[in-house]
């Protein structure tokens, strides 16, 4: 195999971009995330991929529970803020207002239209990072008419 194409060819799949966070007593996390997806109905459960050496993976495990928050079209300076360590200031977590979840008490960024609560129900560590799938246990939508950012209309690549 080329790893040349074998990496242009895994760059071609859709990947949206997402806040992910986790909250442990005063601990709190969070990262951009690109590899998420629905993977089942009933019961509603998602699929997401958190990097083994992060922050946010450490507190995954302890809590397993996460909050995830839909990056929209035109908030790619909020997809940025979170390439780097979290920090809570005055109610905002890297610059960015959060409330925090009823079902998980993971923070959700305010300005994101649409986020989810999960509890992971199973994981897959290989690799340099661990898949988990998670159930939907609360839901909330801002803007229903808002896109979600992907990471091809972005200066950015992850994967491959």
């Amino acid at each position: 195999m080329d790893p040349e194409v074998k990496k242009k060819a895994l760059r071609k799949f859709t990947y949206g971009l997402y806040i992910v966070t986790a909250k442990a007593g005063d601990e709190v996390a969070a990262g951009t995330v690109t590899w998420i997806s629905q993977s089942s109905f009933t019961p509603p459960l998602i699929m997401v991929a958190v990097r083994n050496d992060s922050h946010l993976h450490a507190l995954a495990e302890r809590t397993r529970a996460m909050a995830i928050s839909v990056v929209g079209a035109g908030q790619d300076a909020m997809a940025f803020a979170f390439f780097r360590p979290s920090r809570v200031e005055d109610g905002k977590m890297n610059g960015y207002i959060v409330q925090f979840g009823s079902e998980t008490g993971a923070p959700i960024i305010a300005e994101a239209p649409a986020w989810v609560e999960v509890r992971v129900t199973d994981s897959v560590s290989r690799g340099d990072h661990t898949v988990y799938v998670a159930e939907v246990v609360n839901a909330g939508l801002l803007d229903e008419s808002a896109m979600p950012l992907v990471l091809g209309s972005t200066e950015w690549t992850y994967g491959g």
